[in-house]
């Protein structure tokens, strides 16, 4: 299948990836094209902003979380009826898991045949930048840099000794001058998501995509998406079931819960259930006919006191899981919510457990096999996640854990093949189980 489409690199985080890819996709939708957005490795906060820029659902590619045989008809399932497609890479352009370039945006661009475009912070250097090029060019020969866009150039002079530099180089695609208008907030864990910035998350993304279209040569970038290679692949499609009816599945969201992949609700729904998104910050009881809750991570501890608060919606969820079919999944945001207390405001209170917030940051990818049987998986299935939070949860595990690591410590809660509570996130695209397993307990 032939879709136009580029990533957007850089040579390390901070450069401004976010800024350019973001900017770029709003700025051809406002041509009128159809443009789909994507964010490499399991970042759930860029997507929100692609999001926004698009009008459809980011998507993440991570042949880590999926394996490499999915990424290319995941990223044909998101792109279809698109004009063209921009992945966002994730940190440098080479740096993968480990030491390796597993997971890697330059791993994901060889896997989509996708020309690469290089976003170089130009705010301390001038004719450096030639050799900056030169070295990713060269680096390796199956990724093919197509040109470059300098960011954060300070004047005229400066950008004129820049584009010489780059003189038969590589072509320099764009320019964008320093802006501080053009910032987006962060805190802990990154940017502030999307859920929690509206309207003003509406104004800085129209705002990129004035900036980006001001300073970025749309025509070529658009040249270069249209000279990616036809891809030999096979749209990915949620595996469907037929269950004997369909079970109402609530699915945490809002500002607290913003860390769901998009294949979350479509596997859901593929599996036989009506997903229903409610959001524990507001709603104050769970949709009519609940059977199933699904709670993806997101920002909790920022919102701890307004989920006390709402002692109606978490009375609901005691209730659903005092009842004779709990089934219950949740994921590192989810984990906090069941447990006792959080930074000392009441929570839940199935999981006998408490949480903190901590300076630590906890992040990377977790190689995990099942405990037991679960509801995410059967006994000793081995499945790749992912980790990303400041807080810890006493005791880490529950009579019955959820996962072994590969240091044979173990790690989160399970309540029979009900419940499954942990910090672990999974990709439902590369744990197929997940999805019939939850909507299958739900339907029984």
């Amino acid at each position: 299948m032939n879709v136009p489409r580029l990533v957007v690199a850089a040579p390390s985080s901070g450069a401004g990836k976010t800024t350019v890819a973001t900017g770029l996709m709003a700025a051809l939708r406002a041509r009128g094209l159809q443009v789909s957005p994507h964010k490499v490795g399991p970042d759930y906060i860029d997507p929100g902003y692609h999001a926004l820029a698009t009008g459809r659902p980011g998507r993440n590619l991570d042949p880590v979380l999926v394996g490499e045989d999915l990424v290319a008809p995941l990223f044909l399932h998101g792109a279809a009826g698109a004009d063209v497609a921009v992945v966002e890479g994730v940190m440098g352009l080479f740096d993968g898991r480990g030491s390796t370039t597993e997971g890697s945006t330059a791993h994901v661009a060889r896997l989509l045949g996708a020309p690469v475009v290089l976003v170089v912070d130009a705010s301390s250097q001038s004719r450096s930048v030639a050799a900056l090029v030169h070295g990713f060019r060269a680096y390796d020969a199956d990724v093919r840099l197509a040109g470059v866009v300098l960011n954060r150039v300070g004047s005229d002079r400066h950008e004129q000794v820049l584009r010489e530099a780059l003189t038969d180089l590589a072509p320099v695609l764009g320019v964008l001058r320093r802006d501080a208008g053009v910032a987006t907030p962060s805190r802990h864990l990154g940017l502030v998501p999307v859920a929690e910035r509206a309207p003003e998350a509406v104004a800085t993304v129209e705002r990129l995509g004035r900036v980006v279209a001001a300073g970025l040569d749309l025509d070529a970038l658009l040249a270069i998406a249209r000279s990616a290679d036809d891809l030999a692949a096979t749209p990915w499609s949620p595996p469907e079931r037929a269950v004997p009816r369909r079970p109402v599945v609530a699915l945490a969201g809002g500002p607290a819960f913003t860390f769901a992949y998009a294949e979350t609700r479509e596997t859901l729904t593929a599996a036989g259930a009506d997903v229903v998104v409610v959001d524990p910050l507001r709603d104050e009881q769970l949709p009519d006919g609940t059977a199933a809750i699904v709670l993806p991570g997101g920002f909790p501890e920022v919102y701890a006191e307004q989920l006390t608060a709402n002692r109606p919606f978490l009375d609901a969820v005691r209730r659903h899981l005092a009842g004779p079919k709990p089934t219950t999944y949740a994921e590192c945001a989810g984990l906090l919510l069941l447990c006792k207390a959080l930074d000392g405001s009441a929570m839940v209170g199935h999981l006998d457990a408490t949480a903190e917030m901590t300076p630590r940051l906890t992040l990377g990818y977790r190689t995990v096999v099942a405990h037991s049987d679960n509801l995410a998986a059967a006994e000793g299935t081995l499945a790749v996640g992912h980790e990303f939070h400041r807080t810890v949860v006493e005791p880490r595990s529950g009579a019955r854990p959820a996962w072994q690591l590969q240091d044979g410590t173990v790690e989160g809660f399970t309540t029979g093949l009900s419940v499954l509570a942990s910090y672990v996130h999974l990709h439902p695209a590369g744990v197929p189980s997940l999805a019939f397993n939850i909507v299958e307990r739900a339907a029984a």
